[in-house]
């Protein structure tokens, strides 16, 4: 099991939520490191891309997709 598979089992454990609502997929998991780069890089400052990932997982868990939030992430470096 990689890292970020264990630990989010840990969380999941030590928050009582169901893990599997918080596994993420190839597809998520290569969106969202798109998506913290772009982060990083366009706004000159590195901790923007955890930062923008916890906003990204916010949005997702009030309903958001992360289709639209890569849609927004992208426009919004001009890369949409």
């Amino acid at each position: 099991m990689d890292w970020i598979s264990e630990m989010t089992f840990r969380v999941a454990s030590a928050t009582g939520l169901d893990a599997t609502d918080l596994v993420l997929d190839d597809r998520t998991r290569e969106t969202l490191l798109d998506l913290a780069g772009i982060a990083a890089h366009t706004s000159g400052d590195r901790t923007n891309a955890p930062l923008l990932c916890h906003v990204l997982g916010r949005a997702i868990g009030r309903g958001a997709t992360i289709e639209a939030c890569a849609r927004a992430v992208h426009d919004f470096a001009g890369e949409g």
